[in-house]
Order: C-alpha cells, then structure tokens, then sequence
C-alpha cells in the first residue's frame, strides 16, 4: 500500500458545522452522521480536501470570507486538511434534499414506497430534479474541477446518493480524474427503480457510471446495482469480475462493508459521561432490557419492532414487571413530512404498549427521543437483547457497535435486509423485518437463551468487528483505487 495520498472527499455533510458560541465567538463543531467518524482516519492520514455543503449560516460566511476556496482545518490529531464549503440557493438545496434526496431516492433505495398509493411522479418532481438535485449536484462538480485543477494527480471520493450525477458532471470536464463512488444505502431491485421516470433514472445509474470504482456495503447491494445497470441502461456486465463496461470504460463495483473503530468505543465506554449514564440506567432497569438505538426513519421499523413486543407481552404474562423495552430514538428529518408523520406513528405504538400493560411501578417501553450518545453507549453496555428490525439498511452500525462494549452477553436480533446481517447473521438471531410474531419469538429466544450459547454468539461478533475495524475499510478503498489507477496508467 502505498503512502500518504492526494484526496479530495465529496459529501453532502461535512466534518465541521461552524457556529457562533455564547460569546459571539466563531466556533467548529464537529460535524453530525457516521460518515464524518468513518473517514477520519483520511484525514489523519493523506492529503485531503474536503468539499461539502455549507450547512449552517456561518459557514456560509466561511465561504464568503474564502471567496468560494477552501480553508485550512486541523483533524483530531493534530493533522492539517483543507475544507471547502459549497453554498447552494436556499431554494435549490431545499427540492434537491426535501424533494428527491429525501424522500424520493432514500424510499426508492430502502423499499418504502407503497406503490398502490405513493408516490405520485408529478411535475413537482420534474422541477425538484431539474432546477434542485442537478444544480446543486453541478455546483459540486464545479468545486470538484476547480480542486483538480489545483491538484491534478488527486483522487475523489464521493458519497452516498446525494451526489449521484456529479461523478459524470466531472467526467465530461476532466477525462482522465480518478473517480471513485461510496454508496452508504442499500441498492434496491432494477424493477424499484422504475417508479423513477426514464430520463432521471438513466442519469442516476450514468452518473455512477461515471466513476472508476463504484462500491457498496454487501454483495447483495452491488449484485442489485449490477443487475439494475443491465436492466437501466443495457450495458455490459463482466459478472466474474464485477465490473461494468461502456463508453469504452470499465468501471470496478465493489462490496466493502464499513466497520467502526473498537478501540474509539472502548475509550467511550469508559467515558465519565457513559458510566454516570449507565449508573443511571443500571439503578432502574428491570432484570431483563430489551434495546433498541435508532433514527425515527420508516425505514428503521420502530413502530413494527414495537407491535412485535406488545404481542412478546402478551404471550409471556410471566415476564411482566421483569422486562423492559429501551427505545432511544433520535430524531430525523423532521422537516419533511413522512417523516414527522412516522414519528407520531411511533408515539402512538409506544403509548398503545404502555396503556396495555403498565402498572405501577412498571413502564414496559421506555421511548426516549433525543440524541444523546453517552446514554446509547451506556445502554449499549446494559442490553439483553438489542432489536435491529430494519426494513433494509445500508449496513447498521448499531449492530456492530454495541456487542463490542456490552457486559450482560447480550444476544443480537438482526433483520436479514440490514447490510449487517451479511457480517453477523451466523451470531445474530435473524429475523423477517415484516413478520411481527416471528420478532416476538426471537426476542423470547433471546431472554431465555442459555448463557454458555449467549456468551459464544457476542464474542464471536466482538471477534470479527474488532479483526474488520475501519482501518481495514479504508484500507480496501485504497487498494481499489491503487487498481483503478493501474488500470489507467495513472500514477499511485
């Protein structure tokens, strides 16, 4: 592997927001989601720019004050890397997240559209496409080719299904850029994507295209993405190889499944906020905890997940005032409005659980919404039973997280369409995220599972997160794009 690299990161969200504190002074907070966690190590370690959207309103005076360049910031080691804000008209950015983002493609990639009613492909979506998500995708592009022109030899990496037409926005201005894709969300079926109209999702699977390395969590992610490019746009596949021909191109599709860092949750675990929120927690929990840690997305399963233990309740009467359902929830996207409506739905469930079976001194689903990580590590380290009912994930780094810290030889129940299951699903208890009977039986299973079986299953997830950490993750990039490059006759 070769040494420190020129990079130039591409996201929606960068690793800082700036703000100004109580005093008025400027301050840079680091940036929200666990992208900005899983490329750290880039930073610490290359030579990296970092385009992103301006997101609050003082990065935007950032931007201005830098007239558009990027400026210098320094990781959490110490190392220096440059970040560049793009600004997007407020109007723009609001059809390309509000509208198309979000929910259009986030449904589409997770299966959330009930097709007999929704969506409705009106001209709203037309001009959401052609007058939100391409400009701000250009807008990119341009900062991109302005990057490459002052680092010619850098490689780009784009993120996640944001940016799915700049890759070719910048192919058409620099032919010979390096160009790799991240696709952080599942990839669904060619047929799914057929609720899109031709033309926008011919551009979507032509912008990926565009890249030298496309890549995704699971085999099963890229084997669809494979499929749906056949299906799209009639192209090639080199099946054996995974790899894409056209336009005289070929064009890797790898599956690289991301991980986190033990050594990173270790330290937090033993943080003086987790433990004062574990003794918390440890203080009233009942004998058994069954957790969950999600977003308030319908493609997380909450209200599901919730019925699944309502009818776990109502099979096993013994069980009351002995077991108890943690749901920390952290809110999401709640400006958009199917959204807030499944958060209203998830209130409803909860408090529908509550009215069934509580009594004094019992509350058998404890729904907390906020963010707060110490608690979730902390909870991490308490669960019995830990759901991930996901409709589909990309991955779900819950799973992978809290077995590491965990001290009670909690069990895993794992939805077979979380990117996760392809990693942990010989550990995990698996589970159909639709069939809500089948739920209730595995988070029965899990309670009275012996604890010789309990204790083999957490020690071999540990075992494999820890040896396939996010070191390794990047690593595999990196060798991608080392490939890549031979293939082009670039240098390393």
């Amino acid at each position: 592997m070769a040494g420190r690299r020129k990079l130039i990161v591409v996201s929606n969200r960068g690793p800082v927001v700036h703000e100004r504190d109580a005093s008025g002074e400027r301050v840079a907070r680091r940036g929200g989601g666990g992208l900005v966690t899983a490329l750290r190590s880039l930073v610490e370690e290359h030579d990296v720019t970092w385009i992103a959207s301006a997101m609050s309103a003082e990065d935007k005076v950032v931007a201005e004050e830098a007239a558009g360049e990027a400026i210098p910031e320094t990781a959490r080691n110490g190392a220096p890397y440059r970040l560049r804000f793009v600004v997007h008209d407020p109007s723009e950015y609001d059809w390309y997240y509000n509208v198309v983002a979000n929910p259009m493609l986030w449904f589409i990639q997770h299966y959330l559209w009930g097709l007999v009613s929704e969506p409705d492909v009106d001209q709203g979506l037309h001009h959401a496409w052609s007058e939100g998500y391409v400009p701000v995708n250009r807008s990119f592009a341009d900062a991109v080719v302005a990057e490459l022109e002052r680092e010619p030899e850098a490689a780009v990496f784009f993120h996640d299904y944001h940016l799915y037409v700049a890759p070719r926005l910048v192919r058409e201005r620099v032919p010979d850029a390096v160009l790799a894709h991240f696709v952080h969300v599942p990839w669904s079926m060619p047929e799914y994507w057929r609720v899109l109209p031709d033309p926008i999702r011919r551009a979507v699977h032509e912008g990926l295209l565009a890249n030298d390395v496309v890549s995704f969590h699971t085999r099963r992610w890229r084997r669809n993405f494979l499929r749906s490019c056949e299906d799209v746009l009639d192209v090639e596949i080199d099946w054996p190889s995974h790899s894409v021909h056209g336009d005289g191109r070929s064009v890797a599709v790898r599956a690289r499944p991301i991980s986190v860092d033990p050594a990173e949750f270790d330290e937090i675990a033993a943080s003086p906020a987790v433990e004062a929120e574990e003794a918390s927690l440890a203080a009233k929990r009942p004998e058994h905890l069954v957790l969950r840690v999600d977003r308030t997305d319908p493609s997380k399963n909450v209200v599901r997940g919730f019925r699944a233990y309502e009818i776990y309740l109502d099979a096993h009467p013994e069980m009351h005032g002995r077991v108890q359902m943690l749901a920390l929830l952290d809110p999401s996207r709640q400006d958009i409005p199917e959204y807030a409506e499944y958060l209203g739905a998830i209130q409803r469930a909860a408090r529908t659980v509550n009215d069934r079976f509580q009594r004094e001194g019992w509350v058998p689903l404890d729904l907390q919404i906020q963010d707060n990580f110490p608690q979730a590590v902390a909870a991490y380290k308490q669960f019995d039973v830990l759901l991930v009912n996901a409709i589909f994930d990309g991955m779900n780094l819950v799973a992978k997280e809290a077995p590491l810290v965990n001290t009670r030889a909690g069990v895993l129940v794992l939805s077979e369409n979380a990117g996760a299951h392809e990693e942990l699903g010989e550990w995990a208890l698996t589970v159909n995220p639709f069939d809500v009977a089948g739920q209730a039986q595995a988070i029965h299973a899990a309670l009275t599972m012996a604890e010789d079986e309990r204790r083999r299953r957490l020690d071999a997830i540990v075992g494999h997160v820890r040896e396939h950490d996010i070191g390794g993750w990047i690593e595999d990039q990196l060798a991608d794009l080392d490939e890549a490059r031979a293939r082009l006759g670039a240098p390393a």
